[in-house]
């Protein structure tokens, strides 16, 4: 039977049972005092605050409706300061090798040129924009946003599950998790020094208005959405309203003189810097997909020119690919001359024959994802499928190897989670969010993802996972 890492408690070694984690002592006291009526009570109360503000999360498909609560957790993931230091390292110098690496693709390719990456996984990547070769972007920073998922596993360690570069959400769970924390359980955060992170829209602000062109002095900043029926709108209007800028939408925005401009009840008024959360492929119908409707026709030109930052950047996902994750550890040495702090998950790629063959044979043992799949969809967890599903999915690897990657199944660390029968452990992961400008920085914290079912490993909000409060203690 598979043994886990419990992030609130160890196993006494003296055959006592399991006592609380050092950083967690002050916590678990005070949830020994709690009545279960009193938190069955301040869960409802959440619910029901969630639905009033309409924090909620589109579910595609989903016969349920078109929306739903994502679950919120009452007993929060802590993580004591040191162990926060070392994660801050590894992720500041893993989005610095990933920004270096993403400028040089489109530029003087010396990674290729080295023979460090295969040119296919680049050229023929679906993320790869050959409009973006030999455009200059501003400090050469591409991944401005980047929510970098963090898994810990066996006894402790910790490993990067993935890199989200394109359009990363979440970060509007993470604020508002800790605010409801705040309101059920004011008394909490009197006895227990935990590090802020309600400055993180403050912070973004300044990140954007960092890296608007050169020469503007008081940018405009405005976050360009798809529109109220995309999954995360929530978090779009929310981010928007946080920093206090315009929401848009591509049908706010127009070109004029090589100059993006935005409608206002005022007349036009001049955008500098877009935090976009549309994918690539629809921001400029004249570049790119002509059906698009979500977009802003001649952008691509404006951008081309120099003339308004996009952030993240075009051409970012070939980054965030799981493809072209297996080579991340070789980036930060080849670009940074470093030891990467945060070590990968062993992968497996299936385009590999030697990868395939062991992929095929190992099955019931492996997860197989999607190289450019997200949000939990498209992917295989063998122990958790039936042979049926295992069988089914072995053709559609077999018909296309080089879509896959595989992974060992990792015994994810658990945290104790407030369920229907009481309190019980439960599968979690840590997406911090890193911002890049002038300087690379980031909140203490994150959003801390728990797999609900029992079991599961599955802890996407797409798949029925809820969210839980991050405490970083402050020293």
């Amino acid at each position: 039977m598979a043994t886990f890492f419990n992030e609130m408690t160890a196993d006494e070694s003296a055959g006592n049972g399991a006592v609380p984690r050092p950083h967690y002592r002050e916590f678990c006291h005070w949830l020994s005092q709690q009545p279960e009526e009193r938190l069955r009570r301040k869960r409802a109360e959440a619910d029901l605050t969630f639905r009033r503000v309409g924090i909620t999360f589109a579910v595609y498909g989903d016969d349920a409706g078109t929306e739903r609560l994502i679950p919120f957790d009452m007993i929060p993931r802590i993580i004591p300061a040191g162990e926060w230091t070392h994660l801050q390292r590894g992720l500041v110098q893993r989005v610095r090798a990933l920004n270096m690496f993403i400028h040089d693709i489109y530029h003087e390719q010396h990674i290729i040129r080295a023979g460090i990456i295969p040119p296919e996984q680049i050229f023929k990547n679906a993320q790869y924009r050959p409009e973006m070769q030999g455009i200059s972007v501003t400090s050469d920073i591409y991944a401005h946003i980047a929510g970098v998922d963090i898994v810990r596993a066996g006894q402790g360690k910790f490993y990067v599950l993935e890199d989200n570069l394109r359009v990363p959400s979440g970060v509007s769970y993470m604020l508002e998790d800790r605010k409801m924390m705040m309101r059920l359980f004011p008394e909490l955060f009197a006895s227990n020094r935990i590090a802020p992170v309600d400055h993180y829209p403050d912070m973004l602000l300044d990140n954007l208005r960092s890296v608007a062109p050169m020469g503007i002095d008081n940018p405009t900043v405005v976050v360009l959405t798809p529109g109220m029926y995309n999954s995360a709108y929530f978090e779009h209007a929310f981010l928007a309203q946080q920093m206090g800028v315009e929401l848009v939408e591509g049908q706010d925005l127009f070109i004029d003189d090589n100059t993006v401009f935005m409608r206002t009840t005022r007349g036009p008024k001049r955008v500098d810097v877009i935090y976009r959360r549309i994918d690539d492929d629809f921001l400029d119908p004249l570049a790119f997909r002509p059906d698009s409707s979500l977009g802003v026709p001649g952008l691509l030109s404006v951008y081309r020119a120099g003339r308004v930052t996009l952030a993240n950047a075009i051409g970012t996902g070939v980054a965030d690919d799981k493809s072209i994750y297996p080579y991340v550890p070789d980036m930060i040495r080849f670009y940074l001359s470093e030891q990467p702090v945060l070590n990968n998950v062993p992968t497996y790629q299936c385009r590999k024959p030697e990868d395939l063959a062991y992929t095929l044979a190992h099955l019931p043992e492996l997860v197989v994802k999607e190289v450019h799949g997200a949000g939990g969809y498209g992917m295989l967890v063998g122990p958790a499928s039936t042979q049926q599903q295992i069988e089914a999915f072995r053709q559609r690897l077999i018909a296309k190897p080089d879509a896959y990657i595989a992974q060992p199944t990792l015994a994810l660390s658990t945290c104790p989670t407030f369920v229907a029968n009481g309190i019980a452990p439960r599968h979690i992961d840590l997406r911090p969010f890193v911002l890049s400008g002038q300087s690379v920085s980031m909140v203490p914290g994150g959003l801390t993802r728990v797999a609900l079912q029992e079991g599961s490993l599955v802890v996407n909000s797409s798949q029925g996972g809820g969210t839980k409060d991050t405490w970083i203690l402050e020293n």
